[in-house]
């Protein structure tokens, strides 16, 4: 997310060969036994075994009637273990299952099905200046940019900018609340986003990890807000950020609304910090909204073609890694600028964002590329910024928001 109106783009072309996270190592020196032979009708989760066609296979994520032969590649869900000797009888795995894939997660904060989410400005960089309250109801869950670094490691506060209040005619820290318990009572979500572009939180020891956890849980009590979006786009570490948030569910509870705001390349393979964070805290999560803008061009779940930002097939394409690879679709929205003012590149029509959706959850709409499946729990469409749209006329809310209703 970007700060200024400035902005200073790099355009990145990710060529990955590789790079996947690795979950298993096999033996080429004799077969092993065969485990209990794959079966069409059962639930297997990470670490699960079955056998099919004389190989073991070892699960990555949930799965259930995708055969092991077949969906074992490096974006697939099975892994290849090698080659075995005699399959025993086919027995159902003993690791209970997860959450299946199209089933919303508890933990949602009752968000719709299909929801619409757009950041808030807490600073004055020429986009229209807005009090919370004047946000558009299009909007069901608003991100509020940024949290504050604190001299703590790992602890974040929040200041009200001033230019901001200077634009709105003034604006405290009373009537931020007040605001935020407004939006509540219109059915809207509001969070804390942490990062962006000159964020400069990091969370990388259990002590930064508690800090983080007890500085946000006090940000939640003294505001109100429904929960954190992680929008750290200077580097992350996975397992001190996953420790730090799983303490703050503890605190909050299962109401705790998580999101994420990954740039592209952060979500090209299950390997990078943001994706591994991603599927680490999976059970906890509710939705990840990559921005898939200020990017260039990058690699689909195909791995077989770069496609370029600014059209639906580098929507449909990218947003097929993560559904691939681990994540629910209800765990997946599609994050664009509101304008060519928002963003140093990547904008697309409102109209193709829906096509994105649509081609995403029905097949239909589609580009040139066609995801290997259908995702109808898609959960909808994030945009930088609620201020940007205001400024271009509210294009993207008014277009894409009715769309969501139309979703399966």
């Amino acid at each position: 997310m970007k700060r200024s109106r400035s902005v200073i783009l790099t355009t990145v072309t990710a060529l990955v060969a590789g790079g996947a996270a690795t979950f298993f190592t096999g033996s080429a020196s004799a077969a092993a036994a065969c485990v209990p032979a794959w079966s069409a009708s059962a639930v297997y989760v990470g670490g699960n075994s079955a056998s099919q066609n004389g190989h073991n296979y070892s699960a990555k994520w949930w799965t259930q009637n995708e055969s092991p032969a077949t969906h074992s590649g490096q974006w697939d869900v099975w892994a290849d273990s090698g080659a075995c000797g005699s399959t025993p009888p086919t027995t159902p795995p003993t690791t209970p299952p997860t959450t299946p894939p199209t089933t919303p997660p508890p933990a949602d904060g009752q968000l719709p099905a299909h929801f619409l989410t757009g950041y808030w400005q807490n600073f004055d960089n020429g986009a229209t200046p807005l009090k919370l309250a004047a946000v558009p109801t299009s909007y069901d869950l608003i991100a509020v940019a940024f949290a504050d670094a604190t001299s703590t490691q790992g602890a974040v506060t929040f200041n009200l900018d001033p230019g901001l209040a200077g634009a709105v005619g003034g604006y405290t820290d009373a009537q931020f609340k007040a605001d935020i318990a407004t939006l509540h009572s219109r059915g809207k979500k509001v969070v804390i986003s942490v990062g962006g572009e000159k964020g400069a939180v990091g969370v990388s020891s259990a002590a930064a990890a508690t800090a983080f956890a007890d500085s946000v849980h006090r940000l939640i009590t003294t505001y109100g807000f429904d929960g954190v979006d992680i929008d750290l786009e200077n580097g992350l570490n996975p397992t001190y950020l996953a420790q730090a948030l799983r303490s703050l569910r503890t605190k909050v509870g299962s109401s705790l609304i998580i999101t994420m705001a990954p740039q592209t390349i952060d979500m090209q393979t299950t390997g990078s910090s943001y994706f591994a964070l991603a599927l680490s805290i999976k059970d906890i999560l509710t939705v990840v909204f990559t921005q898939y803008y200020n990017s260039g061009s990058m690699l689909g779940c195909d791995n077989n073609a770069a496609y370029s930002q600014g059209s639906v097939n580098f929507l449909t394409a990218l947003a097929c890694i993560p559904l691939q690879n681990g994540l629910r679709p209800d765990q997946i929205a599609l994050g664009l600028p509101a304008s060519t003012r928002a963003a140093g590149g990547g904008y697309v029509a409102p109209s193709v964002v829906n096509n994105g959706l649509d081609c995403l959850a029905r097949a239909t709409n589609c580009g040139s590329f066609r995801p290997p499946a259908t995702y109808p729990g898609i959960r909808g469409a994030m945009t930088w910024s609620i201020n940007w749209d205001v400024t271009n006329g509210n294009g993207f809310a008014d277009t894409v928001k009715p769309h969501l209703a139309t979703l399966p």
